[in-house]
């Protein structure tokens, strides 16, 4: 049985718990490159594990992440005026770099000795992937930033799909790494289909090779987290050949989940705070013939800004509208009657409650890799709290990039771990 303790444990990510210390040693997701990519333009106000951030680029082009309250009187710096290489509270004028230091005091008469008494709260920033990185944590804790999976060069084209979703994190991150759920819940968009060898994408949908419902699950535990494989049953000699679709979870909140045949697929469940999560689903490849673009993954996946989510990338399929299940469909063949991979996934997680209760579950044997990633985490948080280090940051580790997944027809005779991903399947080819 999973404790009430345990789940606070897991779920809670506060300065003062266990898990929202050890993601501090992590570098965060605070928002797209995207959204701060003008110079001098809106800066962007970011929830990061309970705290607001405010992140924006300034005259030169130099990227800054503040505390979002003003050290004067704690208005949001997110109204202020960014201008000049610096962001300038709107309450009382006062004016603050990239840094944190202080370049103006307004409302200070003979301010120049107290502007260099104190420098306002500011963290380290970086920019890879598509994404803009910042790291709350202690400066003397601080590993040297990595770049994510799907960055293995400068420039890769990356896109993204940016959702809130109104539940935990661990939650969330569970759907990410249940393989059986798309079986049933997507089924919809990821059909069976005979004639295809593996994942392949259409406009809209992904076929698959197999019908099976109730894959077998395999684990391989790592230092950072664990790879998984889904072994199912393919539509074509099933006695001989098995389908496996591989997963990866990279802690604390990352995972690479199985590609198609067009491109390969990451999540970020990154927790806002203890009951709200942003959902970040990356499409990429490094083949630039491949791939898909920003308007055709986020059309996918019914989760355009300005047509199903509003500029906060609120959606306007939720629980106060029942996600806008359409019964109809469902009798005329949807599976679920919500429109878009995402939403159908939200619609069962924000279902369970801010915070779920674990403790009355009725787990079976296709949740092996929920039950692995609670197991690790709270060993992970036990150890951290421990004096240990945070799970995923010893700068031995494995790098991010040399991560894939996979999914394959393979001969039952072959070990799935044979290989580690798309690249060498085709290597071996």
């Amino acid at each position: 049985m999973f404790t009430n303790e345990q789940n606070d444990t897991l779920c809670r990510v506060g300065p003062d718990t266990p898990m929202g210390q050890l993601m501090r040693r992590h570098w965060l997701p605070a928002c797209l490159s995207d959204e701060v990519a003008e110079p001098d333009g809106t800066p962007v106000r970011t929830k990061m594990l309970g705290e607001w951030v405010v992140v924006f680029r300034d005259s030169d082009g130099k990227l800054g992440a503040l505390d979002d309250r003003c050290p004067h009187r704690k208005a949001s710096l997110a109204f202020g005026r960014n201008e000049e290489c610096g962001l300038r509270c709107l309450y009382h004028g006062w004016k603050f770099g990239v840094d944190g230091t202080v370049l103006d005091m307004a409302s200070e008469p003979n301010a120049e000795r107290k502007m260099k008494s104190f420098k306002h709260r500011a963290f380290p920033v970086e920019e890879s992937g598509g994404f803009v990185w910042v790291y709350l944590g202690p400066a003397e804790s601080m590993t040297p930033f990595q770049p994510p999976a799907w960055a293995p060069f400068p420039g890769i084209k990356t896109s993204v799909v940016k959702m809130h979703t109104e539940c935990n994190w661990a939650q969330v991150l569970e759907g990410s790494i249940d393989s059986a759920h798309s079986s049933s819940l997507h089924s919809t968009n990821m059909p069976p289909a005979e004639e295809v060898k593996g994942s392949t994408a259409t406009e809209d949908a992904w076929l698959r090779p197999s019908n099976d419902k109730s894959p077998k699950l395999e684990i391989e535990m790592t230092d950072y987290g664990f790879t998984y494989a889904a072994l199912r049953k393919p539509i074509v000699d099933p006695d001989n050949n098995v389908y496996v679709r591989t997963t990866t979870f990279i802690a604390p909140f990352t995972v690479l989940i199985p590609p198609n045949n067009q491109y390969h697929l990451s999540q970020m469940l990154f927790p806002m705070d203890d009951e709200n999560t942003m959902f970040y689903w990356i499409a990429w490849h490094p083949d630039p013939e491949k791939g898909i673009s920003q308007d055709d993954w986020r059309k996918f996946c019914a989760a355009r800004v300005g047509i199903e989510l509003d500029e906060n990338y609120d959606k306007s399929l939720n629980m106060d509208n029942w996600f806008k299940q359409d019964r109809d469909a469902m009798r005329k063949g949807d599976f679920t009657g919500i429109s878009g991979i995402p939403a159908q996934d939200m619609a069962m997680w924000e279902s369970m409650g801010p915070i779920t209760d674990r403790s009355d579950e009725i787990l079976g044997s296709s949740d092996l890799s929920i039950v692995k990633f609670r197991q690790q985490m709270l060993k992970a948080a036990e150890d951290f709290a421990a004096g240990g280090e945070a799970i995923g940051t010893s700068p031995d580790g494995v790098k991010h990039v040399e991560l894939r997944t996979y999914e394959r027809i393979l001969p039952k005779s072959q070990d799935w771990r044979t290989f580690r991903s798309e690249r060498e399947l085709e290597a071996a080819e």
